[in-house]
């Protein structure tokens, strides 16, 4: 059988659109289009140029021409607010802007560090949703009061080609609100951060096919880019470690539990769930 895929990847600087075939068990791929991935600055803070990329997008798909699916992977804890329309309320705000400065120490003075980590196994760092949250709180409450459904970046630009507002399991292991073990968002770290807790979708395994788009499946593939970086690593043996280097270098291995220790949280060390759902145990 001869199979088409359509994968999209955004890195900090770039975007590019890849399109592979798998025929007779043989992987064959070509890049269809790169572009600029270049976040704007509105009212003093940093935010995705999602209308833009949303139009790359359109563009690749032209280049790419026939494709049985197609999948979105971007870097971890970013999002958009959906109304109850539907409507994104505000374009994504990006990781590098300042708004979270400071909002961990302050939240982990009062929760603890240590029940954060062993509840969510992520490494405590400003950029993580929880926190990117905690500070949309303090500085736009109107806009949490407006949202009914969180989407991390991969589905948001899924939910762009199918109107089907879906969370993947991988990109949804970074927010520092999901428990690794249960798969579940922490409703105790949510509660103690004051969050909607309601705005966040059940998790979804990584590889369901969403909807469709023109006869293509839309497929929340690991929307992480971390996570497809681990699932692409060239071997079958297990205790292997990873080095994934892009505008972060991610150093790790595959676990079939998380580790949760004091010692694993001061080490700095993240647990992230893979595409296969296996935990990615790394140091960002």
């Amino acid at each position: 059988m001869k199979y088409t895929v359509l994968a999209f990847d955004f890195g900090a600087s770039s975007g590019r659109g890849i399109k592979a075939i798998f025929e007779n068990h043989i992987l064959t791929y070509e890049e269809v289009h790169r572009f600029e991935n270049n976040p704007i600055e509105k009212n003093a803070t940093l935010h995705w140029d999602v209308d833009t990329l949303f139009k790359e997008v359109q563009i690749g798909m032209e280049k790419a021409g026939h494709f049985d699916s197609i999948g979105f992977d971007t870097w971890g804890v970013d999002f958009g607010l959906l109304d109850e329309n539907g409507a994104l309320i505000d374009t994504p705000v990006h990781y590098r802007d300042a708004r979270t400065n400071g909002v961990s120490e302050a939240f982990c003075h009062g929760f603890g560090a240590a029940e954060l980590y062993q509840k969510t196994g992520n490494q405590i760092m400003n950029i993580n949703t929880l926190f990117q949250l905690i500070a949309l709180q303090k500085q736009h409450p109107e806009m949490l009061k407006k949202a009914k459904t969180l989407l991390f970046m991969p589905d948001l630009f899924a939910y762009q080609l199918t109107g089907k507002a879906q969370c993947e399991t991988s990109i949804a292991s970074t927010s520092q609100m999901l428990n690794p073990q249960t798969c579940m968002w922490d409703t105790d770290v949510l509660a103690a951060a004051n969050l909607p807790a309601e705005i966040l979708l059940p998790v979804i395994p990584t590889g369901t096919v969403t909807g469709t788009w023109n006869g293509a499946k839309v497929i929340a593939v690991a929307g992480h880019d971390t996570q497809c970086a681990v699932a692409a690593m060239p071997t079958q043996a297990s205790n292997v470690a990873f080095l994934s280097c892009g505008t972060w270098s991610l150093l790790g291995t595959e676990l079939d539990a998380p580790i949760l220790t004091e010692k694993s949280r001061k080490l700095a060390l993240s647990n992230e769930i893979g595409a296969n759902g296996k935990i990615n145990y790394l140091k960002n």
